[in-house]
């Protein structure tokens, strides 16, 4: 399993596969669905990159137990 910098203030849609334990095309349909919702945590989309903010992502991640 890949390490993740806990340092970054973004997470990449890689980085998001692996917390939550999806595919590649799931991830990808999530979070522009989280996208154009703009909730439970925003996402910013340059171009046709996704960058999830690290510290609204995982708050919702930890609200999720």
């Amino acid at each position: 399993m890949e390490m993740i910098q806990t340092d970054k203030k973004v997470y990449e849609v890689a980085e998001i596969q692996t917390l939550l334990g999806i595919g590649r095309s799931c991830a990808y349909s999530f979070l522009l669905d989280v996208y154009e919702k703009r909730e439970p945590f925003p996402v910013i989309k340059v171009g046709r990159l996704f960058k999830i903010p690290k510290k609204p992502f995982d708050k919702w991640l930890d609200g999720c137990d």
